[in-house]
């Protein structure tokens, strides 16, 4: 039976790492915000079309464009599942979400929430490497369990050999706290999303620990997950 999962958790709690086990285990579209964008935008859709006007002038795309994006491409893992991450990212969004999908006739069965201190999280997104065939390869130099390994000199990803980069703005403390401040504002952001559908109903919410290694996480949410 097809599952459809909603995925929370601040930058660097592992969230996108568990998203492909997930995916992996119940062969559902792990689908992420931004691919979304890519997308439409590389399509030359209508709605990336406009969503570009915004996104080229440095304007976060309005709800009312993106909130369609979202839905056309959950429609098309309508039949296997879906679990999206990074989307919704305000109370806003959650509401407007939850109503559009009632709308369209889509379930949602699971909220994934992946609960970490905001300290932890920050130390985490600066120790991570992001692969170059594939993000969700779990790289990070401070983890042995997903170390890089070392060819020719040079770390490389520990699942494929791809070459690693690292973002800049995982290394620009004020970057972090940005994106830190909109998840962990419990008023209109992210943590206020995950508010909303804990007290909307219908759909179970599973809140793990964060803070445990990458096993234990997976073993936490699958067990809730079964």
């Amino acid at each position: 039976m097809a599952k459809n999962i909603l995925a929370f958790g601040p930058n660097g709690s592992g969230k996108g790492t568990q998203g492909a086990i997930v995916k992996e285990k119940y062969g559902i579209d792990h689908i992420e915000s931004g691919a979304i964008f890519r997308e439409h935008i590389k399509g030359g859709t209508e709605l990336g079309m406009k969503a570009k006007e915004f996104i080229d002038k440095g304007d976060l795309v309005p709800d009312e464009i993106t909130i369609p994006m979202v839905l056309e491409t959950l429609g098309k893992s309508k039949e296997k599942g879906w679990l999206l991450d990074g989307f919704p990212r305000s109370k806003a969004q959650a509401e407007a979400l939850d109503k559009s999908l009632t709308e369209a006739g889509m379930n949602l069965d699971y909220v994934i929430e992946i609960v970490l201190d905001r300290g932890i999280a920050a130390e985490r997104i600066m120790g991570r490497r992001l692969c170059a065939n594939d993000n969700n390869h779990p790289n990070h130099i401070a983890f042995d369990a997903i170390k890089p390994v070392e060819k020719d000199g040079k770390l490389v990803c520990r699942v494929c050999g791809g070459e690693l980069s690292v973002r800049a703005d995982d290394q620009d403390t004020d970057a972090i706290n940005k994106r830190h401040d909109i998840y962990y504002d419990t008023d209109t952001g992210t943590m206020a999303a995950v508010n909303y559908f804990k007290n909307a109903g219908g759909a179970k919410v599973i809140s793990v620990d964060g803070s445990l290694g990458i096993k234990e996480v997976t073993e936490a949410i699958m067990k809730e997950l079964a």
